[in-house]
């Protein structure tokens, strides 16, 4: 079933491409109408040739007027056929990079929809390597398509044409012949597309590992990994190698294969003319002279051309058809639930959130969060504490509607969070993570990210509120600086300054800060904490946070523990209970003494 399944591959995948192709018809008929005449210029000529041929070897002498007159024709036709070849690739690169275009399109869109447990299973560089790599090589095998593939299939049948009306006997050598170079590519292309397919993949691994390395060079360095990580990129280099070398070997055997079949035909050709001139069995009719031979093997090399070029043709599309199928395997990911259709629109929430037997868990056979339920009034500031892998995070994940619940719900404004429109509910929530996040840009562009329309006071005010009005004034062009993907040489203390700032800015009736001042100083962290008292007055706040000392004027402290609320209250409560939180509290200020 397995080998039944990639043997059609391909064909699934072609038929996929050929409904992108359809969207430009027009120019796909103009392309293959271009094609024809293109063929009939090429083909044309060979008959002029054999005219100025005749005209040179009469009995009566040699004819100049007549051989000029042909040469201009020559002249004419060659130049035009220039033209309309060169329109014709023109369109051909133009359906070739708008089908390109339209699948890049498509896959990115398709990313922007789908769900975070696949992204959370795929590394970043392999799905690039899809978006970019892989649809390279399938417009390169595309354009090579359309190129040689019209023009091919055209020359066939005109060179065929032309050669039933010259002698129909030799022609028919010709036809049966020539066929056998096509079946010998089908047999090596047809073998191949798996080679390319695991090339392609390889690739993929290849480029996985570099954006990994490159993204975290810092970690590698600071523990001397360099040695291990040569040679893990070293495994996966040769890997890369070795099946490019053999797909390229197989696929390479078509050319040579072709061009022996095609040569043998040619011979033939050339054996049974020279006979028709003597004037052996296969001249009838009318005479066969030197210029009729001489246009006969001129049509009988442009006729076995094609199946060569057609055999490179077919072994390329395997190559691009591989690559084509990865990206189409991106693009019909099953994506997140949509919206549904009937999904309400919650405009400024007042704040209240409610957890009603909440159970989740990312993988089904490992239990992550069970039976958890919270009620959270408006304004109310809650704090999630507890060990490593407890479920904080998650937790902020199913607020947000990153993952969906299993079973259970929650609640905003009384609204099942399932029957609202995502945008709706993340609009009313302002996300500071421990992991910062900024675009390639201006200052300016990355703090109005969330409000793209607000004024140059209203950005002032919200990065002097966060502290970070400072810094980017001392910047070479202030709050019109452009930094690079991921803050550049900002430090991680001023990303995290740009990033309260942009949620500054939102003014939203909801906040989660998920170790929002781990990466500042402490100084700064107590005028951001006073920022954070006066944005959180009235506001819904749900702070995550391993420092325990920066939650204690919060309403509620949560603590979980393996998926569950094990306690609840404000901090002095807890520490009078003398339980999970009041040990986690203590254990920081543990072992402070002893030098």
């Amino acid at each position: 079933m397995a080998n039944a399944a990639k043997k059609k591959a391909p064909n699934g995948t072609l038929r996929k491409v050929l409904h992108y192709i359809r969207r430009y018809r027009v120019f796909l008929a103009l392309s293959i109408l271009l094609a024809a005449a293109t063929v009939a210029g090429t083909l044309y000529v060979p008959i002029l040739v054999g005219n100025a041929i005749d005209r040179i070897t009469g009995s009566g002498g040699v004819d100049f007027g007549a051989v000029a007159a042909i040469l201009l024709q020559i002249g004419i036709v060659v130049g035009a056929t220039a033209l309309l070849q060169w329109l014709m690739n023109t369109i051909n690169n133009r359906i070739t990079f708008h089908v390109i275009r339209d699948v890049r399109d498509e896959a990115f869109r398709k990313i922007e929809i789908l769900p975070l447990s696949y992204l959370d299973a795929h590394s970043s560089g392999e799905i690039v390597s899809r978006v970019i790599a892989d649809v390279d090589q399938f417009a390169d095998g595309l354009l090579m398509g359309f190129t040689q593939l019209f023009t091919g299939v055209v020359t066939i049948l005109g060179t065929l044409a032309f050669m039933l009306s010259i002698n129909w006997k030799i022609a028919l050598v010709v036809v049966v012949l020539t066929p056998l170079s096509l079946f010998a590519a089908r047999f090596i292309a047809g073998r191949t597309y798996r080679l390319f397919r695991l090339q392609s993949e390889t690739r993929g691994r290849q480029t996985a590992l570099i954006d990994e390395m490159i993204g975290n060079q810092k970690v590698v360095q600071a523990f001397s990994h360099e040695t291990e990580s040569q040679e893990q990129f070293d495994a996966i280099n040769r890997d890369l190698q070795k099946c490019s070398l053999r797909a390229t070997f197989f696929s390479s055997l078509t050319n040579p294969t072709t061009r022996f079949v095609n040569n043998i035909v040619y011979a033939c050709v050339a054996l049974t003319g020279a006979l028709a001139v003597l004037g052996g069995w296969f001249s009838i009719g009318a005479a066969f002279t030197v210029g009729s031979l001489s246009c006969f093997l001129s049509y009988a090399n442009q006729y076995t051309k094609p199946f060569n070029e057609i055999s490179g043709v077919i072994t390329e599309l395997q190559n691009a058809l591989a690559c084509a199928a990865r990206i189409f395997e991106l693009i019909e990911e099953t994506p997140q639930v949509p919206d549904a259709p009937d999904a309400a629109v919650l405009h400024r929430a007042e704040g209240s959130v409610s957890l009603e037997n909440v159970a989740f868990s990312y993988v089904p056979d490992r239990r992550l969060i069970e039976n958890l339920n919270l009620s959270v009034r408006p304004g109310q500031r809650i704090a999630i504490v507890g060990p490593t892998g407890c479920g904080k995070t998650t937790l902020i994940n199913l607020l947000m509607r990153f993952y969906d619940v299993n079973s259970g719900s929650i609640r905003v404004d009384g609204h099942d969070i399932r029957t609202l429109t995502r945008r709706s509910l993340r609009s009313n929530y302002g996300m500071v993570l421990q992991e910062t996040w900024l675009k390639a840009g201006s200052i300016r562009e990355n703090i109005t990210m969330g409000k793209p329309d607000a004024t140059e006071e209203e950005i002032i005010a919200a990065a002097k509120a966060s502290h970070a009005h400072s810094f980017i004034r001392r910047l070479p062009e202030g709050y019109d600086t452009v930094i690079s993907e991921d803050g550049g040489g900002l430090s991680q203390g001023q990303k995290q300054l740009l990033c309260i700032t942009r949620v500054m800015l939102c003014l939203p009736p909801m906040l989660i800060l998920d170790e929002a001042t781990s990466s500042i100083d402490t100084r700064t962290e107590l005028k951001i904490q006073q920022a954070f008292a006066q944005l959180m007055k009235g506001r819904t706040s749900f702070i995550v946070a391993h420092r325990l000392s920066t939650i204690r004027e919060a309403d509620v402290i949560l603590v979980m523990k393996d998926g569950r609320i094990v306690e609840q209250g404000n901090h002095e409560e807890l520490l009078r209970r003398n339980g999970f939180y009041a040990a986690l509290y203590n254990s920081q200020f543990e072992n402070t003494g002893n030098g």
